[in-house]
């Protein structure tokens, strides 16, 4: 058995704890689902595809680590916060505005949508690349994983598999609400919903830009 499979029981917790907080509601999710359910399958996608890059940024910066850099140069991370919490509070003008919209005016479910693949992947890239407490989710999780003499084969084994388990869970999200009873669903409650994901979009950005990091 390779060496590097010996630092599996150090390995599970980090694991674990990363496996809830994908799961669990946030911004990267609640992105992926509007995608999916307004825009159709393959915006769901896309955007699940860009998230997933974010989070192996920060992964790869946490790796090398880049957070014990922005903690000396805190002004870094007050621009990453302020930029975050901005971004946020512009999705959350976006949907209040469709929110607003009869169904009649908006495009549901429609394929081809005016966003190309780029500005998808760059929409779900940007979420997680602007919020700096990533970054420290992934340094715990790497420090907690690992112990201090860890192998960069060891590093490479746990981003790898937290990065595939992300992404099958953002993919996972992405085809079960483009599906046409979630989309009829959403036509039926899609006022609402948006009206919903502009509230939570806003509470996200507010407490990103007043919280300290």
């Amino acid at each position: 058995m390779p060496e590097v499979f010996s630092y599996l029981p150090y390995m599970w917790p980090a694991y674990v704890i990363y496996l809830i907080n994908v799961a669990s509601p946030g911004p990267a999710n609640f992105a992926i689902i509007g995608a999916a359910i307004s825009q159709g399958r393959r915006a769901g996608l896309i955007t699940a595809l860009g998230i997933s890059s974010g989070s192996l940024t920060w992964a790869c910066a946490a790796a090398l680590g880049l957070a014990a850099l922005l903690q000396t140069y805190a002004i870094a991370l007050e621009v990453m916060k302020v930029l975050g919490g901005l971004y946020l509070i512009y999705m959350a003008w976006k949907a209040y505005k469709s929110a607003r919209l009869p169904n009649s005016k908006v495009a549901v479910g429609n394929l081809k949508t005016d966003y190309s693949a780029r500005q998808l992947w760059l929409r779900g890239y940007a979420i997680h690349v602007t919020n700096p407490k990533a970054i420290f989710a992934w340094l715990a999780i790497i420090s907690l994983g690992l112990p201090k003499d860890a192998p960069i084969e060891a590093i490479v084994l746990i981003i790898g598999v937290c990065m595939s388990s992300s992404l099958l869970i953002f993919i996972t999200y992405a085809l079960l609400f483009s599906t046409q009873r979630a989309l009829r669903g959403y036509k039926a409650a899609r006022r609402w919903i948006e009206g919903a994901m502009a509230v939570f979009y806003t509470a996200a950005g507010l407490k990103l830009l007043t919280s300290r990091i």
